[in-house]
């Protein structure tokens, strides 16, 4: 994919939709990268010191792998919200805007004087995302808070790692990506409502970090409620489904398997156990099933030891049972699905010449977003930034 010039018209979507990206780390950049992917218009007002993501992670040449992928399809601009000067520009953004994004503490943007009451004034459409560890509100609301917080205090960490080992934190931004995707559709429903509702106004939206995986780890709290039950650790496995594991197979790789459906419970257990053994009473039911998955797995995963990774994905495809191999980021790039849907795609960086990253998900058939550069370097785009709002300003009605 070709680079398209920082200045050209947004198509997708969202084209003609200003978003001023004012977070870092990591779920306030990342609902500006999505918006910019379907055609916003963003620009990252970061730090002249520089966003600190630029700083994470590997490099190349001096230059942030992961800051060329999610800053990708924004404008840069410096500035220090804390000096007038600075602030004054940040205002004259707003009033072009329609969605600001911030992660800073609570009550940070106030004591700068650009708090959400000064920024309405200034643009009463304004959508404000205000993303935080803990929200607004409530007694934790001026602690600092990152994913690995989040991660935490929801109660994902406690159900993942196996049952004698300790609670597993994810090895990526697990809580910021949830957040990040919730964030965005939150501000996809203020922007339908101001416009295609026709109401003409803004308002903000009080983003918690912990709050989003919380919700998407589904009726634990109902559970503990009504049955006085807490769910622990249980490794790979399930307490919904069985058989659910990683297993290993004879020629050392690794398979993923889950069976939630009867009918794929009763191909499983047919292929890997013989015929008869799906009709064994200890597996006639979910709650049984889980019961006895000591048993289930010694069936499957004895079966599976027995065999090469090509031979189990053959024989479980044509039994049509759902199982897939446990892949590292190289097996990725090498995979025919992969590749046939370009789900990591190639941009034409300034720094780095051709880039691979994730292409743009998800699809939509007649509007779909594209990538139209990577990330770019401090402060790259202020000069055309300032232009256009001294050309918007000049077009004004006097």
């Amino acid at each position: 994919m070709d680079p398209s010039p920082a200045s050209e018209p947004g198509q997708g979507p969202l084209a003609g939709l200003r978003v001023l990206d004012c977070a870092t780390l990591f779920a306030g950049p990342i609902i500006a990268t999505q918006l910019g992917d379907f055609g916003a218009d963003v620009i990252k007002v970061e730090h002249p010191n520089g966003d600190p993501l630029r700083n994470m992670g590997y490099k190349k040449d001096g230059h942030g792998l992961w800051w060329k992928v999610a800053a990708r399809n924004k404008r840069c601009i410096a500035l220090d919200l804390k000096q007038p000067d600075d602030a004054a520009i940040f205002k004259r953004l707003v009033a072009e805007a329609d969605v600001v994004v911030e992660n800073f503490r609570t009550g940070t943007m106030e004591s700068w004087g650009l708090g959400w009451d000064v920024l309405s004034a200034i643009n009463p459409r304004l959508v404000m995302v205000r993303v935080t560890g803990f929200g607004q509100t409530g007694p934790y609301r001026r602690r600092a808070g990152f994913g690995t917080l989040a991660e935490a205090m929801s109660g994902f960490a406690h159900i993942t790692g196996e049952p004698d080992g300790p609670p597993t934190l994810p090895p990526f931004g697990l809580a910021d990506g949830v957040a990040a995707y919730f964030g965005c559709f939150a501000t996809m429903f203020a922007l339908y409502e101001r416009d295609a509702k026709g109401s003409g106004k803004g308002q903000y939206i009080d983003l918690a970090i912990y709050e989003p995986i919380f919700a998407l780890l589904g009726p634990q709290s109902t559970v503990y409620d009504q049955l006085g039950i807490i769910q622990n650790r249980t490794g790979n496995r399930s307490v919904n489904n069985a058989p659910r594991n990683a297993y290993r197979t004879r020629d050392g790789r690794w398979v993923a398997l889950s069976a939630a459906a009867p009918s794929i419970v009763r191909r499983v257990l047919e292929l890997t156990g013989g015929a008869g053994t799906a009709d064994d009473p200890r597996f006639q039911t979910n709650r049984s099933r889980i019961e006895h998955v000591e048993v289930i797995d010694e069936i499957v995963g004895g079966w599976i030891a027995r065999h090469d990774l090509a031979e189990v994905i053959d024989a479980f495809e044509r039994v049509e049972a759902a199982i897939a191999p446990i892949y590292d980021v190289e097996q990725i790039l090498a995979d025919p699905q992969y590749q046939a849907r370009e789900t990591v795609i190639r941009v034409e960086d300034e720094d780095l010449g051709p880039v691979r990253m994730p292409n743009v998900f998800p699809r939509l058939s007649r509007t779909p977003g594209r990538i139209r550069f990577a990330g770019a370097r401090i402060d790259q785009h202020r000069q055309e930034i300032l232009d256009e709002l001294a050309a918007r300003i000049g077009k004004r009605p006097a």
